[in-house]
């Protein structure tokens, strides 16, 4: 299925309309009939393997995708600039902040990113960690 996929409510409303139209033309169905129908007409075997796939969260980012989450510690909200897959599920992105990010933790100076590279798991958590063991960046997943 390369076609993104509609709302589970509305592939459900389309079956519904589709039994509709079909008990007009003398042909009654039940509506699981014109669920499983509409799974057909979208590739999937069966009902249950398209709401699956319909309800499923999306994967991967795409340039211009609002984002937030925590870089080197510190929170952010930014855009996705540029992303690609990569190797082993990985992605390689480039995320421009809102507003610059101190990634120093020191209080007696400061270094400030407006954006930054990186390679993060489909999660979206760089297996990058720092000193104390913390991931480089991670991506607050809607």
């Amino acid at each position: 299925m390369d076609t993104p996929l509609p709302s589970t409510d509305f592939l459900k409303s389309q079956a519904k309309r589709l039994r509709v139209d079909l008990t007009n033309l003398g042909y009654p169905v039940t509506h699981a009939t014109t669920l499983e129908m509409v799974a057909h007409q979208w590739g999937a075997r069966d009902w249950n393997t398209l709401s699956a796939k319909a309800g499923a969260p999306k994967q991967g980012w795409a340039p211009g995708d609002r984002v937030s989450g925590r870089y080197l510690g510190q929170p952010f909200q930014g855009v996705v600039k540029a992303a690609k897959t990569s190797v082993h599920g990985m992605w390689s992105i480039t995320l421009r902040f809102d507003e610059a990010v101190d990634v120093v933790t020191s209080s007696l100076f400061s270094n400030f990113r407006r954006q930054v590279d990186a390679l993060i798991d489909a999660n979206g958590t760089s297996p990058r960690k720092t000193s104390n063991g913390q991931p480089h960046l991670v991506l607050d997943i809607q």
